[in-house]
């Protein structure tokens, strides 16, 4: 699947002599809620420019297609690349074919293993993803009084995302405050709201009633929550974190089903993408790292966020 969009039309109507620049976009998968609002406002900056036609690619969640892809954007002479990786390992490789081909490329959400080396005209835009972790666990620590058994759902096993949202909530029940949280157990559910129910469903029949379920992002929170429900928990007894702060995560919260979710910035993630990518084109100094802050979502703030993502 292919959307395109130029904005270039528009300059040679207004007769300035702006460059059209054309970018290649992989996103790692469309079927996902948060990387959906991430294409559609890179798509809204794009129509906000006179210069620039993006071409976006769906990887559908496969490593293999995501390199072809990145091996067609620099066989058809695209000026940049940007790309949602699949899975962070991969990112080496295509930093390295991008390199080669001296073709500019910015990793936007995920951050590939060489995140703190990258080459020349390369850079990386996201979000701290030990803060997500660290920003939900703490208030469910709160919630909870430091005490009580929990369970964990994982994102893709491997990904930056999975990794530092772990790490975060692991932190924070280290701390003498929440050591009496129990993780009783964490698997993966994959970042998918049918894998999350079908996991919690597995835990509650296995016997596990946990007080507290972390969840590495919204659409798994939002799965552990149905399972809850099928199983007649009542939800004012269990509190749900999730990452995302997702329009979905958003009125499930407002429903009281939902108690904690972290928003992470989708538009300026994507804004931050095109805007370093048009430095690096034009020769510009940019940087090679951009922090788009995490912030923490609960129902007394919640009416701040729910026109955001």
């Amino acid at each position: 699947m292919r959307t395109f969009l130029t904005g270039a039309v528009l300059a040679a109507l207004l007769g300035t002599a702006a460059h059209a620049e054309t970018f290649g976009v992989s996103m790692a998968l469309f079927d996902d809620n948060w990387q959906t609002v991430l294409r559609n406002n890179m798509l809204d900056h794009a129509a906000s420019l006179p210069d620039v036609t993006l071409q976006i690619e769906d990887a559908g969640g496969d490593i293999s297609r995501q390199q072809s892809q990145i091996e067609n954007f620099i066989a058809s002479g695209v000026d940049g690349m940007i790309v949602l990786l699949v899975d962070s390992d991969s990112g080496g490789a295509m930093s390295a074919t991008a390199n080669a081909a001296g073709v500019p490329l910015i990793f936007v959400n995920l951050m590939p293993p060489n995140g703190d080396s990258l080459p020349d005209k390369q850079a990386w835009v996201g979000s701290d993803e030990v803060l997500a972790g660290t920003l939900q666990a703490t208030e469910i620590c709160k919630e909870l009084g430091g005490k009580g058994d929990a369970v964990m759902l994982l994102g893709q096993l491997g990904t930056s995302g999975q990794r530092g949202r772990t790490e975060g909530v692991h932190n924070v029940l280290a701390t003498p405050e929440c050591s009496g949280i129990k993780l009783v157990d964490e698997q993966t559910a994959n970042y998918m709201r049918t894998p999350g129910l079908d996991l919690m469903s597995n835990w509650l029949t296995s016997g596990i009633q946990p007080k507290a379920v972390f969840a590495n992002n919204d659409e798994m929170a939002l799965g552990a929550i149905r399972a809850l429900k099928a199983a007649g928990v009542p939800m004012d007894q269990v509190i749900v974190g999730g990452v995302d702060a997702t329009k979905d995560a958003l009125a499930a919260m407002k429903a009281g089903d939902l108690d904690v979710t972290v928003f992470q910035n989708a538009k300026g993630q994507g804004v931050a993408a095109i805007d370093t990518m048009l430095e690096i084109t034009k020769g510009e100094p940019y940087e090679k790292k951009t922090v788009v802050p995490f912030e923490l979502v609960t129902p007394a703030n919640l009416a701040d966020y729910e026109a955001l993502n």
